[in-house]
């Protein structure tokens, strides 16, 4: 773990040139894969907790990183444009490796500042302050009460460590779940608590929309994670009242995605249901629930961020985000078309892709306590399928608008950035394969 540290902050001292830091994503991608043979176990210490959800996320980051910088190589001349994803990528390591667990709330915090230089920076209408402080405002007003419940805590229980108080063996009032719980919901973010997400991702630059739907979502779901190892928090009447919300609030996210004529509004808004997933294994707390979870996240974070690049590279060509606008996309830009398929298929999971192990896994659990939730649950899954079936024949079918007249054929690198979104997604179905 140092040496990737080490690697990701050593590279300030040298000169911020595209290729550099590209070089230095790369290696560090390799590293952190090279930590997650841990053959089933865990390595922790004083500073740094390793597991298998969290070498997988810095995994995850990492090559989510590398993957912003090879699709945006028209930001070569900003070396600013390269010091945020390095320090970006720096911060989300840290936080999914710290064994203290204020150090862990320091992190999760720092990752806003990049995540909002890069909006507030690089965004594309001056909504984007407005996008910016939305983002702040949400997710530090819903993590400070958890600050004071934190040093709370390790004050009763007389450490810091992670581990340590999972086995203080301390009782806690049933009231705060929802503490301990809404600043992570905020961020995933739960149905109630979204509207800054579309905001965010409707006037983030593409790096900033993948990285924020690929990895920061993620972060909220690790944060559940590490209560759940830090506090007895075991399924209560809030809690269960907290999944009941957000499958409900899922659902309602996936019928909204049928009603949005903006594609980047669509893929915020589908990220919205595919977190309501992640959010209900991981509060269940079961070792299929968090199975389910894990899966989710890292099919979410590769097929989201592939769908923002596809989203991207369409209004290159089209000039507009406007779904209706876009049509007939398979007869000027086939290959572009080809993309559209087969990741919206990934994202609305269709055999045989993660994301369908995920939701088969996760049905289970949420059956053992409610049948209700279940019958949401298939909802959801039907109607995942509408809006993407929807997306893809909506840009792609038709006859050509006269938008996409004026449009040039795909360059190499975003052919580049589409085939390499689909390589973690194929090593991670093969591991899974095995564990299973």
């Amino acid at each position: 773990m140092l040496t990737l540290i080490s690697l990701i902050f050593g590279s300030f001292f040298l000169y911020f040139s595209w290729g550099t830091v590209g070089l230095c994503f790369l290696l560090s991608s390799l590293v952190s894969m090279s930590l997650l043979q841990q053959n089933f176990s865990g390595s922790m210490n004083m500073y740094f907790s390793l597991n298998y959800f969290s070498t997988l996320m810095i995994f995850l980051s990492c090559i989510l990183c590398l993957l912003a910088l090879v699709s945006t190589p028209y930001e070569k001349t900003a070396p600013s444009y390269s010091v945020c994803l390095l320090v970006l990528c720096g911060v989300l390591s840290l936080a999914f490796s710290m064994s203290n667990i204020i150090l862990f709330y320091i992190f999760f915090e720092a990752s806003l500042i990049p995540t909002l230089m890069l909006i507030i920076g690089w965004g594309y209408q001056p909504e984007r302050l407005q996008a910016g402080s939305y983002m702040m405002l949400y997710t530090v007003g819903a993590s400070l009460p958890l600050l004071v419940v934190l040093i709370w805590w390790c004050v009763e229980g007389g450490s810091m460590s992670i581990f340590m108080l999972k086995n203080m063996g301390l009782t806690f009032p049933v009231f705060l779940t929802v503490v301990i719980y809404g600043a992570f919901l905020v961020k995933l973010p739960m149905y109630s608590f979204h509207l800054w997400l579309p905001k965010a991702h409707v006037e983030a630059p593409l790096a900033g929309s993948m990285i924020l739907a690929g990895i920061l979502l993620k972060l909220g779901g690790y944060g559940i994670f590490v209560m759940n190892n830090s506090f007895y928090m075991s399924p209560n009447s809030v809690s269960l009242a907290i999944v009941s919300l957000s499958m409900w609030g899922g659902f309602l996210a996936t019928m909204m995605c049928l009603r949005q004529v903006d594609v980047k509004a669509l893929v915020a808004y589908s990220s919205v249901g595919h977190m309501s997933i992640v959010s209900s294994g991981l509060i269940l707390d079961q070792t299929w629930g968090v199975t389910s979870a894990l899966i989710t996240m890292l099919a979410h974070g590769a097929s989201s961020s592939a769908l923002f690049c596809l989203a991207y590279f369409s209004y290159t060509k089209s000039h507009t985000r406007n779904i209706p606008y876009m049509k007939g996309m398979l007869q000027m830009y086939p290959v572009l078309s080809f993309a559209w398929f087969v990741f919206c298929c990934i994202n609305m999971a269709a055999p045989p892709t993660l994301n369908l192990v995920g939701e088969l896994l996760v049905s289970s659990v949420l059956w053992n306590y409610s049948y209700l939730l279940a019958v949401v649950m298939g909802l959801m899954v039907f109607f995942s399928a509408s809006y993407n079936m929807y997306l893809y024949s909506s840009i792609n079918h038709g006859f050509h608008s006269n938008y996409l007249t004026g449009g040039t054929e795909l360059k190499s690198f975003e052919k580049l950035s589409l085939f390499l979104h689909l390589t973690p997604l194929l090593l991670l179905f093969k591991g899974t394969l095995f564990i299973l």
